[in-house]
């Protein structure tokens, strides 16, 4: 460590200051574009310190964490929690060691604002825009990890990220052959192994493949946590101005249970609160009525099981000196579900027999006692499955050393396949199969006629075709950057539901038996076993977004050391698939089909920042600003399987950003970070069409409106490193209306680690981690609702309502926990 440290400060001490920014990318065209910006001559600071804080040299804010730092957190982690330092980022993690999922916000936008890549592949979920963190890449295979606050890229392949993106890269084989070999142990019986094998360089070509494995108890209640991965690259490149072309691979399994989310009140008196160890099925007895298993709070029936994978490629040549083409084709593979997973259903029940009624008729046994007389618990899983097809293309041309231009095509083409096919539960209690009856004919619930049991059944095309334009000039000796960019998506989706939809109401109802009465004179139906609900009969139709979108950034070295620069995008985030399968229409004859969510949300973000950039300084800060339309709140409900969404309306956002490294000797570096974020909602949120919820000028939900992050890492010797970073999350709101919050928390995180060199063992290492050092009690991912208090204000003439209460779910952070890895290479 000391040896490279110095290396790399001399190094930066010799030469000028260029762009290292490029091998940031989210893209192959991204990073070719950047990676000849040059700024800043002269400059003497290090390129990064100690890989928490990067050289920055872009026209936008951005911020970078390398595999340097990567490395010093715990084995196995998911790599959003690497960048919970950087300033404007808050990450809450479900467990301690990230295979459980979590929570990301940026400036106050969640993870389904944010474009998540890596290698330039879009992994936000093609109907929700979810992010899963516990399905990232092993860390070990992150070369670095980049954070744009506020803006995309202008080639970003998406249509939901009005809050910024999250980019990470992975490493390259080597040229020589070697073996990376970690093994990990910590608390809750915690173990993972992780095996990489490089090829070296055979016949021009280099490769690898890795495999992990991650198991552990989850800290609270019953429950596995259990993931495992596989990687693999083969890469080539060619000619001598860094050609290449690269295949890889990446498939990801989770088999988990599930923490028990808790509301506030629970949380202050036992925030131990889980799952039910065990489940008691009643026993089938023929010409007896048995009731339904009273297991809604078993572990076993709360499962998180998900299976992905990605084939990717990625293509840079240059047709001519100052012509590149980059192509960048990817497939990627989703099966999962998860939540709450059961439903009892009556033998009678009408889906089954098809006589129109829930306790009369002929009825179908769904336990084998010979009878229809009992409520059966089944298994009622809700199945996503997703095949994605990505093309991310560029064309740059060089017009002299200072101008450039990039034309870009993006292609994103998903089919998203939404099943709920009911299964049986074993005598424990626990599903036959976590899937249902998706794939086990044999597990499959029938009706009498051979219809298989549905929860939903609904098939969705999501496309995005996008065009962009970015025009980069280097003006006054390079000391002005101008960036001028374009991008225009369009997104259509196609939506496909096959089962009767509640006009205006969630629940579909995938049933064969004949409907009653006459359907109203726009064709809605009812059922006798759901009174005078109307429905909609199974239907298809198509909604398109589209939007042309600037994002523009200049940039002004003062100087050796120092730059000031300002940057203006718009962002667009269509409506998501859920929202969209929420409709209703009228009675009336050529009544129109309204979906619940109408217009996309838009954002227009402001920048001003200032980088200094010196001796052993890097530092940064920002001023920004969002004007924010049309603003949706989405909250999962676990016991529902729903998402529930509120349209708040506008909302005004801004805030600072700043951070701070300081290498202050050779052996010690400090880093810091703040931000601070205001909200405020600019109306009161319309309920009817005469009532409302008073909730202009209050604040948004979850967002804390100070956090503040730092790191100190020492060198003690060659041999011995100790590293100890916190973080402070202030108090967060849970409610619109602002009638309840979280508490703020502060916690702290400890890693150690020792080159094994006294024993001649070259390139083993000992690491330790110690997650919540001082076992702090705080929530992390937060639910959130209209009001927690019931609001009874009937004043005539005011917007306010009277409006019973709910209280929203957490989830509870990891208490204190530690970890020993074995890390070798030869």
């Amino acid at each position: 460590m000391k040896l490279n440290k110095s290396i790399i400060l001399a190094g930066t001490a010799l030469a000028s200051l260029v762009s290292v920014s490029g091998a940031y990318a989210q893209s192959t065209g991204t990073e070719a574009t950047e990676s000849t910006a040059v700024v800043i001559t002269g400059s003497r600071s290090p390129r990064s310190i100690d890989g928490a804080l990067t050289k920055e040299n872009i026209t936008k804010s951005r911020s970078t964490v390398t595999q340097e730092f990567i490395a010093t957190q715990p084995s196995g982690q998911t790599i959003l929690n690497s960048i919970n330092l950087v300033p404007g980022v808050n990450f809450t993690n479900n467990d301690p060691y990230g295979s459980s999922g979590g929570n990301i916000r940026i400036r106050g936008f969640d993870g389904n604002r944010i474009s998540l890549t890596f290698d330039g592949v879009p992994l936000n979920d093609t109907g929700n825009y979810a992010i899963y963190s516990n399905q990232q890449l092993d860390p070990e295979l992150i070369e670095r990890a980049t954070v744009n606050q506020g803006t995309t890229d202008v080639d970003s392949p998406t249509a939901s990220a009005a809050g910024g993106t999250v980019g990470y890269t992975t490493v390259r084989p080597t040229d020589d052959f070697g073996v990376n070999f970690n093994l990990g142990i910590g608390s809750f019986a915690y173990k993972r192994a992780f095996l990489m094998v490089n090829t070296g360089e055979i016949a021009g070509f280099k490769s690898y493949v890795t495999v992990s494995k991650t198991k552990y108890d989850k800290f609270k209640g019953p429950g596995v946590i259990d993931k495992t991965q596989y990687n693999g690259m083969i890469f080539k490149g060619f000619g001598d101005v860094g050609d290449y072309v690269s295949l890889a691979v990446n498939w990801n399994e989770n088999r988990n249970n599930s923490y028990r989310n808790i509301t506030l009140a629970d949380f202050k008196t036992n925030p131990q609160l889980d799952y039910d160890a065990t489940c008691t099925i009643p026993k089938a007895v023929g010409g007896t009525a048995q009731a339904a298993s009273n297991c809604g709070n078993y572990f076993g029936q709360r499962v998180n099981p998900s299976d992905t994978g990605s084939l990717r490629g990625k293509f840079k040549y240059h047709l001519t000196d100052n012509l590149i083409f980059t192509f960048d084709p990817t497939v990627q593979y989703v099966l999962a579900n998860g939540g709450t997973q059961t439903e009892n259903v009556n033998e009678k029940n009408s889906r089954l027999d098809n006589d129109g009624t829930d306790t009369a008729g002929v009825g179908k046994d769904l336990n084998g006692d010979g009878d229809v007389m009992d409520v059966v618990t089944l298994w009622r899983p809700s199945t996503t499955n997703t095949h994605r097809y990505t093309v991310n293309s560029s064309l740059i041309w060089d017009l002299d050393d200072n101008h450039r231009i990039r034309g870009a095509y993006t292609l994103d083409y998903g089919r998203h396949r939404q099943t709920g096919a009911f299964g049986y539960l074993q005598a424990n209690g626990d599903p036959v199969d976590v899937f249902g009856g998706r794939d086990n004919p044999d597990n499959a619930v029938t009706s009498l006629t051979g219809n298989v049991l549905q929860n939903r059944n609904r098939f969705s095309i999501a496309k995005l075709e996008q065009f962009s334009l970015d025009y980069r000039g280097q003006f006054l000796d390079d000391k002005l950057v101008v960036n001028l960019g374009v991008r225009a998506p369009k997104l259509t989706r196609e939506l496909n539901n096959y089962c009767y939809q509640p006009s205006g109401g969630d629940f579909p109802r995938c049933t064969s038996e004949a409907t009653s009465g006459t359907p109203t004179a726009s064709g809605n139906v009812f059922f006798p076993s759901t009174g005078s609900t109307p429905h909609i009969a199974p239907i298809s139709f198509v909604k398109e977004y589209s939007k042309t979108l600037p994002n523009v950034g200049v940039s002004y070295a003062i100087g050796d050391s120092q730059m000031i620069y300002a940057s203006y995008a718009e962002q667009i985030s269509a409506p998501r698939t859920d929202n969209l399968y929420k409709y209703s229409r009228a009675a009336a004859a050529n009544s129109p089909l309204v979906t619940s969510i109408a217009d996309p949300e838009t954002t227009q973000s402001f920048d001003l920042g200032y980088r200094y950039q010196s001796g052993s300084i890097l530092a940064s800060t920002a001023l920004w600003s969002t004007k924010f339309h049309n603003r949706i709140v989405t909250t999962y409900d676990p016991d529902t399987l729903l998402s529930v969404d509120r349209n708040v309306g506008d909302v005004d956002m801004y805030g600072w950003d700043g951070q701070i490294g300081w290498q202050a000797t050779e052996h010690l570096s400090l880093y810091a970070s703040a931000s601070y974020n205001h909200s405020e909602l600019l109306s009161d949120l319309q309920l009817t069409a005469s009532t409302y919820l008073p909730t202009k000028g209050k604040t948004l939900v979850e967002t804390p409106e100070w956090t503040y992050a730092t790191r100190m890492q020492w060198d003690v010797n060659p041999d011995f490193r100790v590293g100890l970073q916190g973080k402070y999350v202030d108090e967060r709101f849970i409610s619109d209306v602002n009638d309840a919050k979280s508490d703020a928390y502060t916690t702290f995180d400890l890693d150690l680690n020792w080159d094994i060199v006294p024993f001649g063992l070259e390139g083993t290492q000992l690491q330790i981690n110690v997650i919540n050092v001082f076992d702090e009690t705080y929530l992390g991912s937060l639910g959130s609702t209209n009001n927690t208090v019931v609001i009874n204000d009937v004043d005539p003439g005011t917007p306010v309502v009277s409006k019973s209460a709910s209280q929203p779910t957490h989830s509870v952070g990891a208490p204190r926990t530690a970890m020993l890895t074995l890390k070798t290479k030869f």
